[in-house]
């Protein structure tokens, strides 16, 4: 990962850590989902409100790294308005971007915002940080009500 990269990943991080988007209960909802990570004690609820297989809103509460936190929040910023199916490619892109199945140079035009967490490949242990949110999410959008967990 190239320098440039590597501190615009810390800059995005550390905002998002900091001021979380999307950070609270919505009032309406239509699916929701809980997700956990016992290596790290990340907790995430994740709620969607999906209208004719839209996502009108979605949001998060929880506790967790900062990787976790920066990654719900960048992904509740690009999930609304999207269709159901753009969310799964969504989750597909970024779960094989945090598990290096797009390489070092991912195609940063491509990613967008996502390419930030490009660095979490390095680290195992935090790739299940990164895609707590994520899969929670897409347990949420299939209306799955097992708890999701990274182990």
């Amino acid at each position: 990962m190239d320098q440039e990269l590597r501190e615009l990943y810390q800059q995005v991080i550390l905002d998002h850590n900091k001021s979380p988007r999307n950070f609270k209960v919505l009032e309406h909802i239509t699916q929701e989902a809980d997700g956990y990570n016992p290596l790290c004690g990340d907790n995430i609820h994740i709620y969607l409100d999906v209208e004719d297989g839209i996502i009108k809103d979605v949001s998060f509460q929880g506790s967790g790294c900062a990787i976790s936190k920066a990654s719900a929040s960048l992904m509740t910023s690009l999930l609304k308005g999207k269709t159901k199916e753009q969310a799964e490619k969504l989750f597909n892109k970024f779960h094989d971007l945090v598990t290096g199945k797009l390489g070092d140079n991912p195609d940063v035009d491509e990613l967008g915002k996502l390419a930030v967490f490009t660095g979490v490949q390095e680290f195992p242990v935090r790739v299940k940080c990164a895609s707590l949110a994520w899969h929670t999410m897409m347990n949420a959008l299939h209306d799955k009500k097992e708890r999701v967990t990274t182990e």
